[in-house]
């Protein structure tokens, strides 16, 4: 049986700028490892870029936000994930979202736009994956021996203090499981039926371009793949100015000013 997160959603630490009445609300998703500091000034510029208002928030043993209120996750986890993000948009008062979502935030946004489609505008997906690829855990021990040999630990340290030992194993221990090799999210895609934006960078060490292509093949709304040559799973960070080129369009052709 799937965990439930004991938190109240007052708890959630959010970062919001609502400046623009009557636009969209872009909604940010950060990865397995990230939090609101980590996004940097990307989605502050794409806010003002599109004249979109703006959420950031960690989720549950991420960033500012609580601890888990568990030990060991689920196969489930992400839509676990997707229905709280459903429960935030209703508490925050969002009925107009456009969703941003890197890496497990993109898989999150995926399930969210099937279950809950009627306040989500279109969404934009940045590595993310709908199923587990053997590049996928190559690149999860890759990043455990730097987690264990190199100051990788002090750095995410910075930003989620002493979850950050909690916040790792729970991500690099659930993918590299034998039980979650047959986690898949794709009988969700064709309930996906708002315009999507769906970005890879070329050189992905988590997935490859199969990820992308079964989003696009597989949702039900209009779709568009965007491979950022030479970037690898963080192309808003590595490639920030195509980037927001790119996305920029996106939302404006949702949403035009």
């Amino acid at each position: 049986m799937q965990k439930k997160l004991n938190f109240s959603l007052d708890e959630v630490a959010v970062k919001k700028i609502m400046k623009y009445p009557g636009r969209p609300t872009l909604v940010f998703l950060h990865d397995s490892l990230g939090c609101i500091e980590l996004w940097r000034d990307f989605p502050e510029k794409l806010a003002k870029q599109t004249k979109c208002n703006l959420i950031i928030y960690d989720r549950q043993g991420y960033g500012q936000s609580p601890p888990f209120s568990y030990s060991n996750r689920d196969k489930d986890y992400m839509e676990l994930e997707a229905d709280i993000l459903h429960k935030l948009l209703r508490y925050w008062e969002v009925n107009d979202a456009i969703l941003f979502g890197h890496s497990d935030g993109g898989s999150i946004a995926l399930i969210a736009a099937a279950k809950y489609p009627k306040n989500i505008r279109g969404i934009i997906t940045e590595g993310a994956h709908i199923f587990v690829e053997d590049i996928t855990i190559e690149g999860i021990r890759e990043a455990i021996k730097m987690y264990e040999t190199t100051d990788l630990k002090s750095k995410l340290a910075k930003y989620h203090g002493d979850k950050t030992e909690q916040m790792f194993w729970a991500w690099a221990g659930t993918w590299t499981s034998e039980d979650f090799r047959e986690w898949n999210i794709e009988k969700h895609l064709p309930s996906v039926t708002c315009p999507s934006l769906v970005i890879q960078g070329s050189n992905d060490e988590y997935g490859s371009l199969k990820q992308v292509r079964g989003i696009v093949d597989k949702t039900n709304g209009r779709s568009r793949k965007l491979v950022i040559p030479g970037a690898k799973h963080t192309p808003h960070r590595t490639k920030a100015e195509l980037m927001l080129e790119e996305t920029n369009r996106f939302v404006k052709s949702l949403a035009p000013i």
